[in-house]
């Protein structure tokens, strides 16, 4: 605790959504800011909410949540930006912890036997240093002490950014891109998909089509922001 007061002296820590100076005991967001997140609350109800019917009918799913609203542009969206352009993978760990603290007492992570982060793939996360899905997932562990698994699925092909396609774009640009690695590791095991923010639900989808290839096996998704952009 003195070393970490004597770095805060030397080089002050920020808030990532407001800018102000950061506690002593504040990670990364500040307590005003924490306090104001919009959270969803889909978690009390992860069988149906807005999240949850994007799947309906196109997915077996088990259950779904989203920690906030996202809205492009917005404050809170500084704090996704640095984590994915701006190296800042610690983000990423603080933002999972913070889910699973508030989701836990939900049961919401109840029977869970893996956690698995939608891949990237292999050029955009060497660009990038790490998967900010990857991240978040091990934030999650830290609290549940779910086994966050990178073997059993992979990205074969990065084909262009989901940002400014359309719902059919958007399906389009992700057939055919997870590839099955380790399908024995997943027999009869209930999956929960980990992604960062969930637009349409496309890239989620096509993975969890290839996780729901084994026998057995169950999948729910849980994302840290759901865009209804």
């Amino acid at each position: 605790m003195i070393v970490r007061r004597l770095l805060d002296l030397i080089a002050p820590r920020s808030c990532a959504i407001c800018g102000k100076r950061l506690g002593i005991y504040d990670e990364v967001l500040c307590p005003v800011c924490v306090l104001k997140l919009p959270r969803t609350d889909f978690w009390l109800s992860p069988l149906d909410n807005p999240l949850a019917r994007l799947f309906w009918g196109i997915i077996p799913v088990e259950r779904v949540a989203a920690y906030i609203y996202y809205a492009p542009g917005s404050e809170m969206a500084r704090v996704v930006y640095d984590l994915k352009y701006h190296y800042r993978p610690d983000i990423g760990i603080t933002l999972g912890r913070m889910m699973a603290t508030e989701l836990q007492s939900s049961g919401f992570f109840n029977g869970i036997d893996l956690l698995i982060p939608v891949p990237l793939a292999p050029r955009r996360q060497r660009q990038r240093g790490y998967n900010q899905s990857r991240q978040l997932a091990l934030g999650i562990s830290r609290i549940t002490g779910l086994t966050v698994s990178d073997s059993a699925v992979c990205r074969t092909i990065f084909k262009s950014s989901q940002t400014e396609l359309s719902r059919w774009d958007r399906q389009e640009n992700v057939k055919n891109v997870f590839s099955l690695r380790d399908a024995d590791s997943l027999r009869g095991r209930h999956i929960l998909l980990i992604d960062d923010i969930i637009t349409t639900g496309a890239t989620v989808t096509a993975c969890a089509r290839e996780l729901l290839q084994v026998d057995g096996v169950r999948v729910s998704i849980l994302s840290f922001g759901y865009s209804k952009s």
